[in-house]
């Protein structure tokens, strides 16, 4: 794998059940949304529906695994929630899902679908390798509010995604940062589809194959490789 990804010893100590499917993909078309990526959010938002069969999102066994997790870490589940958590949420009342670009779109629709995390990071923007760990609390992460740029710090013990320059997803993944987000201008990139126990392995590398089918749909001289999971 071209970038590296780490998950430190503290991060499998506090969720053994933790496995992540990275996807590397290099020459990536993207742009604003369109009325086929739209489409897909829409059927995503029906078969989250034909999944939970009525339950909330956060009754979902997946979700209170995530939840679990949050609070071990210090972070309270029904003020931050995981991004699939939140992402369900809007998916089901009328107003459905937001439309932010192809690439985010699609990535977005899987993680409904499936009702599991996915993020997406533009990998010309990450500076050296990406680690999963516990934050001692002086990292910067740089995010915006009210139009300016704001430097946050994790909580000390809240689990973080960084690279060398600093955090580039707070809590685990309730809140990515603007500076590897994925814009309408990114070629190249690396999504990962986090889950935890009770979700089998082979329902997140479902997750991840059909990701990598989207991408390659909607680019298709893009070169994908779906790593194993780990």
């Amino acid at each position: 794998m071209t970038l590296t990804l780490t998950v430190s010893d503290e991060v499998r100590a506090l969720a053994p059940g933790f496995t992540h499917v990275a996807i590397e993909a290099h020459e990536l078309v993207n742009g604003p949304s369109t009325e086929a990526s739209s489409a897909l959010l829409d059927d995503a938002a029906r078969r989250l529906a034909v999944r939970l069969d009525g339950r909330a999102p956060h009754e979902d066994p997946h979700m209170v695994a995530w939840r679990e997790v949050y609070t071990a870490f210090g972070s309270k589940p029904s003020r931050t929630r995981n991004s699939a958590e939140a992402l369900a949420k809007r998916a089901l009342p009328d107003a459905g899902l937001p439309r932010i670009n192809l690439l985010v779109d699609l990535y977005n629709a899987i993680s409904v679908a499936h009702l599991i995390p996915v993020g997406g990071e533009d990998t010309d923007r990450i500076q050296g390798g990406m680690i999963l760990e516990r934050a001692v609390g002086d990292e910067e992460f740089v995010t915006a509010a009210g139009g300016e740029e704001v430097v946050e710090h994790p909580d000390a013990g809240e689990v973080v995604w960084r690279d060398a320059v600093g955090v580039t997803c707070r809590r685990w993944n309730w809140r990515q940062g603007p500076r590897t987000r994925l814009t309408e201008q990114s070629t190249s990139a690396v999504f990962l589809l986090e889950s935890l126990a009770p979700m089998p392995v082979a329902d997140v590398e479902a997750a991840g194959a059909e990701l990598a089918e989207l991408l390659q749909k909607f680019s298709p001289g893009a070169r994908i490789t779906v790593h194993a999971p780990a």
